[in-house]
């Protein structure tokens, strides 16, 4: 194909950007017959101009991670399928588990097998809803400020309750993995929130899709050694977790 003009090849990555929530530099590069640098150039500079965000191999539309529960639920629904079923299988039965408020979460509340034996606490809603009609799964659902762009409550109120529980796992959601494998997003409340669920579990895991890698929100939850666990998608390079490795974070590629 005839190499398309620069405009013409950013507004071809806009609407990618629309449709499918997201674009990678190397698929880009293959599709429009152009490098990967003349790629990440244009990625570049669409950031500087606010038509994108950049993340790790590729770029986000501007403030996705800012979208509701039930729209990121939507996206991408079968990788988080693919994380979430990793994340179940290492969950063990009779466990007091908490289930952060997220669309990976929400993902693996839904693959829970009716008869497997769970507390599961949880500050989101829709959660609580998905695991209604599981006999096997008692469910704790922490009130306090729902926050609508979370899916769940945050505030004082909500933290308080939490500090009851002792859970034997932390499921936390993150907006962002730093190249220090520092987690973050983009709220106060909810990066508060999210520091006392870390605080109060035995273990924590953290499940991250691709796009996330890289990114750093303004509100840190975690850094590397604080987090025991990090599920992630096929394909990574060796350099982007070589921090959480380094504190011993034991890494989990997500089942096909």
């Amino acid at each position: 194909m005839n190499e398309l003009m620069l405009p013409e090849r950013q507004q071809r990555i806009r609407d990618r950007l629309s449709v499918d929530g997201r674009v990678i530099a190397a698929s880009l590069a293959a599709e429009f017959g152009v490098s990967e640098d003349t790629i990440r150039r244009d990625l570049r500079d669409m950031a500087a101009a606010g038509l994108c965000e950049r993340v790790y191999g590729g770029a986000l539309p501007v403030a996705n991670c800012l979208t509701s529960l039930a729209q990121r639920s939507a996206q991408d629904k079968p990788r988080k399928q693919r994380l979430a079923r990793t994340l179940l299988s290492s969950m063990q039965a009779r466990s007091v588990v908490f289930l952060d408020a997220g669309s990976t979460n929400l993902a693996l509340a839904e693959l829970i097998p009716d008869a497997f034996e769970l507390t599961i606490i949880t500050n989101a809603a829709a959660i609580a809803l998905a695991l209604a009609e599981k006999p096997s799964v008692e469910t704790i659902l922490i009130g306090g400020k729902f926050d609508r762009m979370v899916g769940g409550a945050v505030g004082a109120d909500a933290v308080e309750q939490l500090r009851r529980f002792t859970p034997d796992l932390c499921l936390i959601g993150t907006c962002g993995f730093s190249q220090s494998g520092i987690l973050s997003v983009y709220g106060h409340e909810d990066a508060a929130f999210k520091r006392a669920a870390v605080s109060q579990a035995k273990e924590t895991a953290v499940a991250v899709t691709t796009e996330k890698i890289g990114v750093s929100a303004p509100f840190q939850i975690a850094e590397p050694g604080q987090y025991h666990r990090l599920i992630v998608e096929e394909g990574l390079d060796a350099d982007s977790l070589f921090a959480a490795r380094q504190h011993g974070c034991q890494i989990q590629f997500a089942r096909t």
